[in-house]
């Protein structure tokens, strides 16, 4: 178990993963994603009904290692953009609801971490940002795919070129997250609940009502 993750299970079906490295604002290093993708592997063969992804403290996650990025080569920096693109979609097709409850800041990888997930919840102190242009880069993760289809092309762009930091409020607002709570991960817990015990219900009645078709 890496000391970047921690997974948990709830007494329901529910899986946790909690990142926690928050004295760094939990990077999204090269032992994280080897974590992560060991994770999602498993998840892959044998889905949980519901995954949530949260962090610790003020921070959800705040991207990839800096300084593991500065030591790339243009080779690896497209096997580096690669893996995380393998990751984001292999979470965005997992057969199970994913959760974000993003608790803090929320950026760049990280940001694209979250848009893979089927639903995003955020706290009051959350913080959202693509800082890319800042340093010259724009994110390999799927980002600049998923956000516009999520809040529209013109504010992803916006949001692209000026690494503007935008709150819960204003997430909320332009439809990035869906709801706003302190704290968040127990609204995240009670949707996962309600969401696995509708679509319980819906294969109880199908089981007992077969649809019939006729020509």
């Amino acid at each position: 178990m890496s000391d970047s993750f921690s997974e948990e299970k709830l007494v329901g079906p529910i899986a946790i993963l909690r990142f926690c490295r928050p004295a760094q604002r939990n990077p999204l290093s090269k032992p994280t994603l080897n974590r992560l993708s060991e994770l999602l592997a498993k998840f892959s063969a044998v889905p949980p009904p519901a995954i949530i992804l949260t962090g610790t403290d003020d921070a959800f996650l705040s991207g990839a290692d800096i300084n593991e990025l500065s030591l790339l080569t243009p080779e690896t920096a497209k096997e580096f953009s690669l893996y995380g693109q393998a990751l984001t979609n292999t979470l965005s097709n997992l057969k199970a609801v994913t959760i974000a409850a993003i608790n803090g800041f929320c950026m760049g990888g990280g940001l694209d971490f979250a848009l893979a997930c089927d639903i995003r919840l955020a706290s009051q102190s959350a913080v959202f940002a693509h800082p890319g242009a800042r340093l010259g880069i724009v994110t390999g993760w799927g980002g600049t795919q998923r956000l516009p289809r999520l809040i529209g092309r013109t504010r992803a762009i916006e949001l692209f070129a000026t690494a503007r930091r935008i709150d819960a409020n204003e997430a909320l607002k332009i439809g990035l997250v869906t709801q706003v709570e302190d704290p968040v991960l127990e609204p995240g817990i009670d949707l996962a609940k309600r969401i696995i015990s509708t679509s319980s219900g819906n294969e109880r009645r199908l089981a007992d009502n077969p649809p019939s078709f006729s020509q």
